[in-house]
């Protein structure tokens, strides 16, 4: 008896320490990862479920626009994300806050693949480029004619038929150095240089000025497919990734980005602090950088998503930050913008609200 009892207490004891083996296991094949909300079936289909199927665990998504996803966590850190994708100005203002985990990058293969001024934000930031992506005007050409230039918003024969982003948007910043730079083009002043900064008070009164031609400041991409679509608008200022989707249900729109110019902006993707699955949110990270993910996400039916990664060629770049516009787009300081947007943000609801 005494030998059963001792054989049952050792059995036990090996039960016992396997469940907990296997609970730690479970735990750690979990990864859950908030993310843009354009996209949800492509992002799972191209994404996530790959990423899950090869490292053998599961993927807990959260989708919605960057800005509501940054105040969660801002405001609950222990919110259960592993792993947030953002845009640039919202992961300048999360490492501000110190909300990401400090990255090794050696732990990040394919980081090796980023420009220099790419791996510099990385390593500024505790948060990894994955895409790049810009602005540019689209329209109905068959209502309004042929758009070349931003300073053609202005246009009186376009008074109540434009959409343009709010200020908290990913791209609302951008609508204010519109703004700024058109204000100089009327003044034609030859000694205009771009130093990066807006003159306050001469970007908001041509703001100001737009207001008669603006139906809405809208704060979700896809909310212009169906202002299109029943002709509420006929032009609108929008990111090159929703540009797919609104050719979807308005065919006869037409996208361009001026000769003059564009302004650039980096999703990336970063560990939170409080991550308790660090191993697979880097490989996560190196995952979402690689050549394979890369090539997939930049196709036309996936998340059309131009590549950071140097070893990726792309035969048609459709309406990309890549080639030719890559070179015209110029890079926002987002420390500048996050510190000015207060004051932005309070005149912006003061003219255009």
């Amino acid at each position: 008896m005494k030998k059963i009892a001792k054989i049952l207490t050792i059995v036990t004891t090996l039960l016992i320490a396997l469940t907990v083996a296997g609970c730690g296991k479970t735990a750690n094949k979990q990864l859950t990862v908030s993310t843009f909300g354009l996209a949800t079936k492509q992002m799972t289909r191209d994404v996530f479920n790959p990423f899950a199927k090869a490292n053998d665990l599961t993927v807990k998504s959260q989708f919605g626009d960057s800005s509501s996803r940054f105040t969660q966590i801002s405001h609950n850190p222990n919110s259960g994300v592993d792993v947030i994708e953002l845009a640039q100005n919202n992961a300048v203002a999360g490492s501000n806050k110190n909300l990401f985990k400090k990255l090794d990058f050696s732990k990040i293969k394919n980081f090796k693949y980023l420009s220099k001024d790419q791996q510099k934000l990385a390593k500024e930031t505790n948060s990894v480029p994955y895409t790049v992506n810009s602005i540019g005007i689209i329209y109905n050409p068959k209502k309004i004619g042929k758009i070349t230039s931003w300073d053609q918003l202005w246009d009186k024969k376009l008074e109540g038929k434009i959409a343009i982003p709010d200020i908290a948007t990913t791209f609302g910043p951008a609508m204010v150095y519109i703004a700024n730079q058109h204000a100089q083009n009327l003044q034609a002043s030859s000694s205009f240089v771009d130093n990066g900064k807006v003159d306050e008070k001469q970007a908001f009164a041509q703001l100001k000025a737009l207001k008669p031609n603006v139906v809405k400041t809208y704060a979700k991409s896809s909310d212009l497919a169906n202002m299109f679509k029943s002709g509420e608008i006929d032009a609108a200022v929008v990111g090159d990734f929703a540009v797919g989707m609104i050719k979807n249900a308005a065919p006869d729109v037409e996208y361009m980005v001026p000769e003059s110019g564009t302004y650039a902006n980096y999703d990336t993707v970063s560990i939170l602090k409080n991550s308790k699955n660090e191993d697979a949110a880097y490989k996560y990270i190196d995952y979402r950088i690689s050549k394979a993910s890369q090539s997939k996400v930049a196709e036309s039916n996936s998340l059309n998503n131009a590549p950071v990664n140097s070893s990726v060629t792309l035969k048609d770049p459709q309406y990309m930050t890549y080639g030719d516009t890559a070179k015209r787009a110029k890079m926002i300081d987002f420390n500048y913008v996050n510190k000015e947007l207060p004051s932005w943000i309070k005149q912006w609801n003061q003219t255009m609200n």
